[in-house]
């Protein structure tokens, strides 16, 4: 029955004149056991012959055109087209999903920020138990819209003759900056300070620091919209009253600051009496040189750490934008004013000169100053796990860019990226820089990125060297949410690095949510925002720096 069938598809296929006398099976025998006749019982003398002969009366690309026009394709085609609609399905409800652990975790994170205010509101209102409430409305509630452009800035404080918030509008940013301290340490190279200094945030304009403002205004006359002015947005900061404590970060390892520190130091602590506060290792290396630094503070743990805008007045670096970078990186929060002392090698952040410290910090004490209210990225990790386990990462924040690479792997970095809602494109290529305005002076630039100014309230999306030439690199507005997913059919995993370090490895599936931060660094100016930013890029890039072309004289 079977050798019949088997001479009915021949005779299908053309191949009349073969008559196989040998199955499948008989063939998959050993070749010893076939006869020297050419049987593998010893029979049929002569059969391999015949097949062979009359096989190659045909030609083998007709039998293999016979053989593919046999071949059944429909249900071939039927079965790939179910795969693909239920791989679309799938992908359907992955994002569905994605959404739904995204809402979660906004939510979780927004539930832990209320609960932290809700602990610092506790604790404060626990130490002024005895005190008397005053019955009327905080200033950060009661002012007008200067005070409520300035919302973003949480460093924003009352004044003295204030403790005590409305409660009308929520928990206001100066409950939140100006409770003391918990229980002090017993040992005094531990102990923070008990209050922070007040200050109050104006605008300057035209340069004249006097505290007024222009307002933009915008008519709608006979339905033509114009604008009849703009603003000189300069911020000034005026202390209300005195700080008491500046936080000196250092770069490591630099002759230059082991120079200039015991001498600051010293002239704060004698000139200005002002308390001082540094990390732990700084003060043990103060502490090896002379014990006359024992009056300098640090704190003692993390929890002590994560308070430290709570008790800073005043923050100092003594180094390069690396060094600024690392300070606003120890505030989880809100950060205090900056004032960066050039002691690195391009210094786009950092405009004042360390061997005139004592004259630029007497004048940043005294006030007002200009300050540049430089945003911050607010990164966070949501694994593919995330789906079912409902985990999330703590945020991170950065001051310049958040850079998504290939790592090691030698393919493509291949992501998905949306805005809001929207789809943005897929990146191909060596990866993406997702930066702020003040970083983009930084790696976005070196990947082909606009120079911005710092106040500019903008997100830039850069691609690293993209696999297409048409792929530019955009600007987008602060107020977006970004969000940038390894796809499941990516070849490679990719990896994230937040201001050049806490590198996180992203698998397929995984997503990083990008927005700005409500806590900006406030940097001081040595004059202005557009005069630091413009004499930065000239002295740090030598922007448009060229030979002059001659000139000959009049034509005769």
């Amino acid at each position: 029955m079977e050798k019949k069938e088997r001479r009915n598809l021949g005779s299908r296929l053309g191949l009349s004149v073969i008559s196989p006398a040998f199955s499948p099976e008989e063939l998959m025998q050993e070749p010893s056991s076939v006869a020297a006749n050419g049987s593998p019982n010893g029979t049929e003398n002569g059969r391999l012959e015949t097949i062979g002969s009359s096989a190659s009366t045909l030609s083998s690309s007709d039998s293999i055109k016979a053989a593919y026009a046999y071949l059944p394709q429909t249900p071939i085609r039927s079965t790939d087209a179910h795969l693909i609609e239920f791989s679309e399905a799938m992908r359907t409800v992955a994002k569905a999903l994605r959404r739904v652990a995204e809402g979660k975790a906004a939510a979780q994170a927004e539930a832990a920020e209320w609960k932290r205010k809700y602990e610092l509101e506790k604790a404060r209102n626990l130490q002024h138990k005895n005190e008397e409430l005053e019955p009327e409305g905080c200033p950060c509630c009661m002012n007008g819209t200067l005070e409520d452009s300035l919302n973003k800035l949480t460093v924003h404080d009352a004044s003295s003759d204030q403790n005590e918030c409305c409660g009308n509008h929520g928990i206001c940013s100066h409950q939140v900056l100006g409770d003391e301290a918990p229980a002090p340490i017993v040992n005094s190279a531990y102990k923070m300070v008990a209050r922070k200094a007040s200050f109050r945030l104006s605008w300057g304009c035209n340069g004249e620091k006097n505290g007024q403002h222009k307002h933009d205004v915008v008519s709608f006359e006979k339905g033509d919209i114009t604008t009849a002015s703009r603003s000189n947005k300069q911020i000034l900061l005026k202390w209300e009253t005195q700080p008491q404590t500046v936080f000196i970060i250092t770069k490591p390892n630099s002759s230059e600051v082991r120079a200039i520190m015991p001498e600051m130091v010293r002239w704060l602590n004698e000139h200005q009496k002002i308390n001082v506060l540094v990390e732990p290792r700084l003060r043990e290396e103060l502490l090896a040189d002379d014990s006359y630094f024992d009056f300098v503070q640090t704190w003692e743990d993390d929890d002590d750490k994560k308070l430290l805008h709570t008790k800073v007045d005043l923050v100092v670096t003594l180094g390069g934008d690396g060094t600024v970078l690392w300070a606003a990186s120890l505030f989880k929060g809100p950060v205090p004013p900056v004032v960066a002392f050039a002691l690195g090698s391009l210094g786009f952040m950092t405009p004042f000169h360390s061997e005139q410290y004592r004259e630029s910090l007497g004048n940043i004490i005294k006030g007002p100053f200009s300050i540049t209210l430089r945003n911050r990225l607010q990164c966070q990790v949501i694994r593919d796990a995330a789906k079912d386990e409902l985990e999330t990462e703590e945020p991170i924040l950065v001051l310049n860019e958040v850079t998504i690479d290939r790592g090691i792997s030698s393919y493509l970095t291949y992501l998905e990226c949306y805005c809001d809602s929207s789809f943005v494109t897929c990146v191909q290529g060596d990866g993406l820089i997702i930066s702020t305005t003040s970083g983009s002076t930084a790696y976005s630039l070196a990947a082909g990125g606009s120079m911005v100014h710092p106040q500019v309230p903008a997100i830039l999306f850069t691609p690293i060297c993209p696999h297409s030439l048409s792929f530019r690199p955009l600007i987008l507005p602060e107020y977006v949410t970004l969000r940038v997913q390894v796809p499941y059919n990516s070849r490679g995993q990719a990896w994230a690095s937040f201001d050049g370090k806490d590198r996180k490895q992203l698998a397929p599936g995984d997503a990083l949510i990008c927005s700005m931060a409500p806590w900006p660094v406030p940097t001081a100016c040595l004059v202005d925002s557009t005069t630091d930013f413009l004499r930065s890029i000239h002295e740090g890039l030598h922007w448009n720096l060229r030979k002059s072309q001659s000139f000959d004289g009049p034509p005769a």
